[in-house]
């Protein structure tokens, strides 16, 4: 391990290596703070080429690496094991490349994702990944995890965005995949074996990424509904009468909604009284007024089939930040409940009210002091069900009873946070044994050594099975 620090100072500028009281606590653990581990190094490179020179001196090494980014996961997947090397790419930073007539923009993988939106929208232009840690994620990360966010319901998962990536193997090869095209079935599509593979086959170091038209107009809603189906008939009439411009939504139960607006500071209740249940819709288009019309025809609609029980329309850019502040609301309240457990799940629609209440049954049949308050992008449903019982000790219980139930109903364990290393004990509820024999024959195949991520997605047996 001396010599290879030692290497590795030879090989960067001093800056870039940081070892011993260097480290602080910022690499210890990403967002969830379970499990803090410091590494052993933290290796800060600047370019793909150095990148490639630390993983074949790891390889050789066979020094476990793990990849770290903004450090904004939910998974646990840029948290150090023992034994490990820390790769930070926050010093690969910047927008290379921005074609406004193409549509297009190239970054490197430590850029963050919000100085990506801003470039786009001073060229004119829109990318639309959006997520609430926009300020502090990098993009590396984003397509590592295939994030989601407010608008794959209109534009897709970081996966539909992508149009070319550079990445660096276990051994240190450099894969450049970097077209532009949108069409390009000139054999694999490589640049998908790093796309939601959370870094456990290679190393995102450079994206290029799918611009879209700025669009200048953007309506917003607050719905309060009184059943589920009242929410299921307000996304299909959404998708019928707003078509192609509606872009985000999102639903809030009423424990969620209520614990919201009751403890976060400027988050107040546009409505008078309490409902079960609550809908944001929001659109965007070309035409303001038109799209105005569009929404107050659906609402309209809505509440003369008594679907809407009440609704408030956002008259500002203010306004319509408070109704989002609500819904973003979950980042003011984890701090009050912490321990918890942040579970993200997609389910088919008709499945969702059912798994619902077995969860709310099984949790606190088990914990009757349990708070769960649920709230998601119910437009592609994904849903976020955050439970606490502010005890450490119940997390793994919570866990498991909520993902066995949503293996019965044939969900997904993450919708887009990923597995890293919290939830690879429970991929088996959402994965076949031939997908999962796969997976370790692609790990085995990119990463025999099983030095890259190791023990995410896939438990530390299988990660260098053959």
């Amino acid at each position: 391990m001396h010599d290879l620090i030692a290497d590795m100072r030879e090989l960067l500028e001093p800056s870039a290596v940081l070892t011993g009281e260097q480290l602080g606590d910022k690499y210890s653990v990403d967002y969830t703070g379970e499990n803090p581990h410091e590494p052993l190094a933290v290796l800060r490179p600047k370019t793909a080429q150095e990148v490639a020179a630390i993983m074949r001196a790891c390889h050789a090494a066979a020094q476990p690496v793990v990849i770290q980014g903004g450090l904004t996961g939910l998974s646990g997947g840029a948290t150090p094991r023992p034994g490990e090397i820390a790769l930070s790419l926050e010093r690969m930073s910047g927008i290379t490349e921005l074609d406004a007539s193409g549509m297009t923009l190239t970054a490197l993988a430590g850029t963050p994702l919000q100085s990506i939106q801003a470039a786009a929208q001073e060229a004119g232009c829109l990318f639309p990944l959006d997520f609430g840690a926009r300020g502090s994620c990098q993009i590396g990360g984003a397509i590592a995890t295939n994030a989601g966010g407010n608008q794959v319901i209109r534009f897709g998962m970081a996966r539909n965005l992508v149009l070319g990536l550079e990445a660096v193997l276990a051994d240190g090869t450099i894969i450049s995949s970097m077209s532009t095209m949108l069409k390009n079935n000139a054999g694999y599509d490589l640049k998908q074996l790093f796309v939601g593979t959370e870094g456990t086959l290679g190393v995102i170091t450079r994206c290029a990424l799918r611009l879209y038209p700025r669009l200048p107009s953007r309506e917003t809603a607050l719905c309060a509904l009184k059943t589920f189906d009242d929410t299921v008939a307000l996304l299909s009439a959404s998708r019928r009468h707003l078509t192609n411009s509606l872009s985000a939504f999102e639903v809030m139960w009423a424990p969620y909604f209520d614990f919201v607006t009751e403890h976060v500071e400027n988050c107040d209740s546009p409505f008078e009284k309490r409902h079960p249940i609550y809908a944001l819709v929001e659109t965007e288009g070309t035409d303001s007024e038109a799209d105005s019309t569009r929404l107050e025809t659906l609402l309209g609609e809505a509440f003369d089939g008594e679907i809407v029980a009440d609704a408030a329309i956002a008259q500002s850019e203010a306004q319509r930040e408070a109704i989002w502040a609500i819904r973003d609301g979950i980042a003011e309240i984890a701090r009050m409940l912490t321990p918890y457990a942040s579970l993200d799940v997609s389910l088919e629609l008709e499945r969702t009210q059912a798994f619902l209440a077995d969860v709310d049954t099984a949790l606190k049949e088990a914990f009757p002091d349990v708070t769960i308050l649920v709230f998601g992008h119910f437009g592609d449903n994904n849903l976020h069900v955050f439970v606490t019982t502010k005890r450490h000790e119940d997390l793994e219980q919570i866990h498991k009873i909520t993902y066995g139930i949503t293996g019965r109903y044939g969900g997904s364990i993450s919708a887009e946070h990923g597995i890293g290393q919290l939830k690879t004990g429970y991929l088996h509820h959402s994965r076949s044994p031939a997908e999962l024999a796969l997976m370790r024959t692609l790990k085995a195949a990119l990463d025999p050594l099983g030095i890259l991520n190791a023990g995410r997605v896939l438990e530390v047996e299988d990660a260098t099975a053959a």
